[in-house]
């Protein structure tokens, strides 16, 4: 296993470049578990696993835990129309499944649910934001075996991300079940003779690996172009990247809001409307996904989790004009 694990490393590190990996390892090796000090934000809950548990015992005081477990296994099914004007004929109507912050071996039973919802959508193609696993160090099997009980269940192709829960280690394991992942690179589209550009940059949150530059060195600079990343912080370089549209999770939305959504964390280093639903940064359109999955309690209120469609046109429907 340790011998497979180095061939699979040394054959990423030929892709991605011996920067991009040893910053990577290095990172994951030295701060796995920082709580404060590291990255976009300053503080990292995610990490204190010590505060999990009392959160969980107050919760269970209060008697809201279970009602908590129960919301956040209520996953719902979003609709968005993103209008793209500069978007291909051939790929009007184009339809993104949109999978974040899965999360999946966090409760043995999420898999499953999120199998009875993968089974009601339709779409061209899936896209997913990064955050596999539940803890933010540590082994990672579990998580690749929960990925691979729902694999069957995705329509291919499926192009994901990393996020900050995510170890690099796990790359190899992921693309061995037919998932692309975007190390900062991108893929050209095809349909009808026409393209569509897709990119995705590594964790820009927490391991801050993230390179603009290598993400979008092969895309032309007037073609439509669509960015994978797991957090919207990073929504400043993207959109003066020239990037028509930025899909991202990360933040859960806040998982636990007060009535009306109103989040009591996002845990993201950037303004609050970008971090739930759709939103606009100069001629860049983004959308930021409340997640599939929960992070450090297994509860939401006020919050549901979600898996998202996204369907492109080049116009608006006669219901949104």
């Amino acid at each position: 296993m340790v011998e497979q694990e180095a061939v699979a490393l040394k054959r990423l590190e030929k892709r991605i470049g011996r920067i991009h990996l040893q910053q990577r390892l290095g990172i994951e090796a030295e701060h796995a578990t920082q709580i404060f000090g590291r990255g976009r934000t300053f503080f990292h809950i995610e990490n204190w696993y010590s505060i999990h548990a009392l959160m969980r015992l107050a919760l269970r005081v209060t008697g809201l835990y279970r009602r908590g477990l129960r919301n956040a296994a209520a996953l719902q099914i979003r609709r968005t129309e993103i209008v793209l004007p500069r978007l291909p004929a051939a790929f009007d109507g184009f339809t993104l499944l949109h999978l974040s912050d899965l999360h999946l071996d966090a409760n043995p039973a999420y898999p499953m649910a999120l199998i009875e919802r993968l089974q009601q959508v339709e779409y061209d193609i899936c896209v997913m934001t990064g955050d596999f696993r539940a803890r933010t160090h540590g082994p990672h099997q579990a998580a690749l075996a929960a990925l691979a009980r729902v694999r069957p269940h995705l329509r291919s192709p499926i192009y994901a991300i990393l996020g900050n829960h995510d170890s690099i280690r796990m790359a190899a394991g992921i693309e061995r079940l037919g998932i692309v992942l975007l190390l900062n690179e991108s893929v050209a589209l095809e349909r009808d003779g026409a393209t569509l550009h897709l990119a995705g940059i590594d964790d820009p949150h927490y391991f801050q690996v993230d390179n603009f530059d290598k993400a979008a060195a092969n895309i032309p600079p007037d073609a439509v172009a669509i960015l994978l990343s797991h957090s919207p912080e990073p929504y400043r370089l993207a959109a003066h990247a020239g990037f028509d549209l930025m899909l991202s999770g990360h933040t859960h939305g806040g998982q636990v809001c007060l009535p009306g959504g109103i989040a009591l964390l996002t845990n993201a280093d950037c303004p609050r409307r970008f971090c739930k639903g759709a939103w606009r940064y100069h001629t860049m359109q983004g959308y930021t996904s409340v997640g599939s999955g929960s992070s450090v309690v297994g509860v939401r209120f006020n919050c549901p989790p979600e898996i998202t469609l996204h369907r492109l046109q080049i116009s608006p429907s006669p219901r949104m004009a």
